[in-house]
């Protein structure tokens, strides 16, 4: 069970680094603007990401069609999506970095989680579908209590403007090396 803890924990964070940005610059305009307002961004991350891990479990489950033998050539997906992005960082020049899409209440906010989830689901699924119920349920707990930290992180950050500043940053390479690991993982699962 720790072992499936922690593994939740390590996906969560890999595939919600580039989330922690958007919510923090979320966090900067409700202080700033007053909107979306601070519980709006909560109930928005919370539906976005319960969403995004209902759709990949749903999809996982079309996917016991598969033969197991062939599940972790799943694992080419988080693999394709990490060398993508690392291919972006190294073209990218400053400056040309995206903007969130504005959000001003809990529905955009859910609709910018949801439009950002292309990498969680492309993780997600293949993940539930080498779990057990068991282990499944353990996940979305880490998931949801994760949610939470990340919430909170991210209304710290917003008042830091330095941190922001690092995570734009680095963040553009360490999140596809964090999903060349996960890749690599259900590879030699």
């Amino acid at each position: 069970m720790v072992q499936t803890m922690l593994a939740a924990a390590g996906v969560f964070a890999g595939t919600n680094v580039d989330d922690i940005i958007v919510l923090t610059v979320l966090f900067l305009s409700a202080r700033a603007a007053g909107r979306p307002r601070v519980w709006q961004i909560w109930l928005g991350q919370y539906a976005g990401i319960a969403v995004l891990v209902l759709v990949s479990a749903l999809a996982a489950l079309g996917l016991t069609l598969i033969p197991d033998r062939w599940v972790p050539l799943l694992g080419l997906v988080p693999i394709a999506l990490g060398v993508r992005g690392l291919i972006g960082a190294i073209r990218r020049r400053d400056g040309d970095e995206e903007q969130p899409p504005a959000a001003t209440n809990a529905l955009a906010v859910a609709g910018v989680t949801i439009a950002n989830g292309a990498d969680n689901l492309a993780v997600y699924t293949p993940m539930f579908r080498t779990l057990g119920v068991g282990d499944t349920v353990v996940t979305v707990i880490v998931f949801a209590v994760l949610v939470a930290v990340w919430c909170a992180a991210a209304s710290w950050l917003g008042s830091h403007r330095r941190v922001i500043a690092l995570a734009e940053r680095w963040g553009q390479w360490l999140v596809p090396l964090v999903f060349i690991t996960i890749g690599v993982v259900i590879l030699l699962g």
